[in-house]
């Protein structure tokens, strides 16, 4: 190879045709690295999906670029310049001696400062472009930030409204409102979720069979399984995906998109996240396409506004929020929560039946729908008073679209309520009450989930009330939570104590 000009760096969740790294890219003077990092797989224990979905992926990616004629060193699993990132990267340094290297804006604040170091060792220049993948870049963030003291994702949505056009007419919002929640989140009620036209399913090639061979061989130990592994890997099937979801699924979004039903992990969800943060799919593709289905009738506006608020509200804010807070926004404990996380959670073995489906069909797909995360498998560790550290790791290694500018924010802050406020204005808990009111999980479960003390009590009940105790003082400061913190009033100095002790008894049983 003659003296290399680029090397362009592509990270697993960088696969974007139109990347901003690829700008000027000539095959004669430039070329493409990628690699596989062993250790990447370990720093969480991440799960069999998760992985496969990465090296799938990325994979494909690889033999696109290729086929365009462009050079691109690619290191597998196994094989040489080590089993770390930095190590990888000084590997392929010394091997091809480039004179700059070049990157886009990388999605996890730890590997955007190693590369920095690699590159300060080696004493080669490194550019950083913007991801022209987002529709908000970080600069105009900070901006919005600091027009703000206290950030809230619904007015970031409304000025990206505003300033996209989306949904919107004359300079107002199309339906006369921003936002169509009182329309939406129903449950299925007794008869069930109903027929369904089932979601494509993508098939493994060649190239596919090959890394879930891989993963079974060098991440054996890990938990989750492959047996249903059929996630779309390319941009072709990523589209294909889309065209399905518009066309079966988003019309009755809206109105189910908070309901839960036994064994049935899809429902009327897209599942294009991990195909959008692996950028396999690029967003506006996405909200054109939800959008023009509203303009030809084929979806109801609530259904396509629900929709298109997580993608150009808040899947644009939680970007905004970990750039803007790293990274001290990690080591966020708002509560002091202290608990290790039930070891259920890597097995799905346990008595209460809406974990053992979430947790089953997180370990079985790599996937789980966001009120599955928020207010299942989030909730119990929030009430259980789990560290908010421990419970993003195991986020971010079981599901196959965790990225951690994505899953951080939504699990520390979000579901966690760790950074005490920044990403919501109160913490999201609830009694198993409300889980009873959006799922048929209780029909089968042992546990009542109207009881909070007695062999019967649901633990999230029990918990629920025990959470409320332990945080009383601060909550009542939330005017968000003065009708819950009113609700305590209603408990004798008897029933405290038994809820107390129910709460402890549960702990120690799950520790």
């Amino acid at each position: 190879m003659p003296s290399l000009r680029h090397l362009v760096l592509v990270l697993g969740d960088q696969l974007d045709a139109q990347s901003a790294a690829f700008d000027g890219f000539d095959p004669a003077h430039d070329a493409v690295w990628m690699a596989e990092v062993k250790h990447e797989g370990a720093k969480v224990w991440s799960t069999k999906p998760r992985l496969a979905m990465f090296l799938a992926a990325m994979r494909h990616f690889r033999d696109a670029l290729r086929a365009r004629g462009w050079p691109v060193d690619y290191r597998a699993l196994g094989g040489a310049g080590g089993e770390t990132f930095t190590a990888q990267l000084h590997d392929a340094l010394r091997r091809l001696r480039p004179q700059a290297l070049v990157l886009v804006e990388a999605g996890e604040w730890s590997v955007a400062r190693a590369i920095e170091e690699v590159a300060r060792a080696t004493g080669l220049p490194l550019e950083v472009r913007p991801d022209r993948h987002f529709l908000c870049p970080r600069e105009e963030f900070r901006r919005h930030a600091a027009s703000r003291k206290q950030l809230r994702m619904e007015f970031f949505y409304r000025e990206m409204r505003a300033r996209t056009g989306i949904l919107m007419a004359h300079g107002e919002p199309v339906g006369g409102q921003w936002n169509f929640d009182a329309d939406n989140r129903e449950s299925f009620g007794r008869d069930g979720p109903g027929l369904r036209v089932p979601p494509r399913r993508f098939a493994p090639d060649a190239v596919t069979r090959g890394a879930l061979a891989d993963v079974e061989r060098h991440f054996a130990g890990h938990p989750g399984s492959l047996a249903d592994f059929d996630w779309p890997v390319d941009a072709a099937q990523a589209r294909e995906a889309l065209e399905d979801f518009i066309a079966h699924r988003l019309a009755d979004f809206g109105r189910y998109q908070d309901a839960m039903w036994t064994h049935e992990p899809w429902l009327y969800h897209s599942r294009l996240s991990a195909a959008m943060n692996l950028k396999l799919l690029d967003p506006r593709t996405v909200l054109a396409a939800a959008e023009q289905a509203w303009r030809d009738g084929a979806a109801p506006l609530p259904a396509v506004e629900g929709f298109i608020r997580q993608i150009l509200g808040w899947r644009e804010f939680v970007r905004g929020v970990y750039w803007h807070h790293m990274p001290g926004y990690l080591e966020r404990n708002a509560l002091g929560a202290a608990q290790p996380l039930p070891a259920f959670y890597w097995t799905g073995e346990t008595e209460m039946a809406c974990l053992r489906d979430a947790l089953g069909q997180t370990l079985r797909h790599g996937y789980a729908h966001h009120i599955q995360r928020l207010m299942v498998t989030g909730l119990f560790a929030l009430l259980y008073g789990v560290d908010p550290r421990r419970v993003h790791e195991w986020y971010l290694a079981v599901y196959v679209d965790a990225v951690e500018w994505v899953e951080l924010p939504n699990t520390l802050g979000m579901s966690q309520y760790g950074d005490g406020g920044v990403m919501a204005s109160k913490p999201y808990v609830a009694s198993g009450k409300y889980i009873q009111r959006m799922s048929n999980y209780c029909a089968g479960c042992r546990f009542d989930p109207a009881q909070g003390t007695g062999p019967r009590a649901c633990p999230f009940t029990t918990l629920y009330w025990d959470f409320l105790l332990r945080h009383e003082p601060l909550l009542r400061r939330n005017p968000r939570m003065a009708m819950q913190v009113r609700n305590l009033a209603r408990l004798s100095a008897a029933d405290r104590a038994a809820i107390r002790r129910q709460a402890e008894q549960q702990r120690a049983r799950l520790s």
